[in-house]
């Protein structure tokens, strides 16, 4: 705690660097909702996941990182709590968010004919509310008994890896079945089923987007729960720097729209027309207060 009464070197650093990821979160996220959200083409439940991911990241970036800086400078135990609480909120719906694609996806794959009458936009819509009301009120846990709160989340973070890791299992040796069963079909089966193939094809794809998003979830992540692990079996070499984890999470919050862009063509477009558009607004607007 004395680290956050009299910033060090390190302190500042993480403050600093957490000051650029702010802007970056917020404009790309604010950019990805509003696509998807003028665009009816793109709203499909894939997406609604993907708006519900947007704005979790969106609150980190709007919220948990303004209150981590504040928090960090001043040592305030109000701040702390609040922090507390908005961060636990944001990142596990980010992490339960990142589970249901994955089951999404496997349904998508397994049940490829069904898939558009199991899952619906306004299923994916109840249950992206759902799990946000079930994070928001876990989260109160950290008001109410610390032993609780950090039970609470170590049960469910294991259970969402799993969860996530059996389905990408899965995923695989269902696109891997289905490749050998295309090597496998006559050319004239293959012209017939084509636009199953093709539909299979868009599953698979999409199945390799999310599994992408999430590799890099874990990746920024896995800093945070090793010098966790160090805090809690030996607090004696946990030092200031390990703050940085902190950061490596909320980075994830600004990389996500960019992956979101990069791997969604159809997006990509509308978002880069949503940009133009606002800065053409923004530059007509300035001409004339000019005038």
């Amino acid at each position: 705690m004395e680290d956050s009464f009299r910033p060090n070197s390190i302190v500042i650093i993480n403050c600093v660097l957490n000051a650029p990821l702010i802007l970056i979160a917020i404009v790309g996220n604010t950019l990805v909702l509003a696509a998807i959200l003028r665009t009816p083409s793109l709203r499909s439940p894939s997406t609604v996941f993907l708006c519900s991911l947007a704005v979790s990241d969106l609150t980190v970036g709007f919220v948990v990182q303004p209150l981590y800086i504040t928090y960090k400078l001043t040592g305030n135990l109000s701040v702390y709590n609040a922090l507390s609480i908005m961060a636990a909120a944001g990142t596990g719906v980010s992490l339960l968010v990142m589970t249901v694609i994955s089951v999404d996806r496997l349904l998508a794959l397994h049940y490829h004919m069904r898939y558009p009458s199991l899952m619906t936009t306004h299923c994916a819509l109840y249950t992206s509310v759902t799990l946000w009301l079930i994070v928001c009120l876990l989260s109160l846990l950290f008001l109410w008994k610390m032993s609780a709160y950090y039970f609470t989340a170590a049960v469910a973070i294991v259970i969402c890896l799993l969860v996530s890791t059996v389905c990408y299992i899965r995923i695989y040796r269902i696109v891997r079945q289905h490749q050998l069963q295309i090597h496998a079909q006559r050319q004239a089966v293959e012209i017939l089923n084509s636009r199953a193939n093709q539909n299979m094809l868009q599953m698979k794809k999409s199945a390799k987007n999310t599994f992408i998003y999430y590799i890099v979830m874990i990746l920024c992540y896995a800093p945070l729960f090793i010098s966790m692990l160090i805090l809690s079996i030996s607090p004696n070499h946990w030092t200031s720097i390990w703050g940085l984890t902190d950061t490596v999470v909320f980075m994830n919050s600004s990389i996500n729209p960019f992956l979101f862009c990069w791997r969604i063509r159809e997006l990509r477009k509308v978002v880069v027309k949503t940009a133009r558009d606002i800065l053409c607004k923004t530059t007509v607007a300035n001409s004339l207060n000019v005038n």
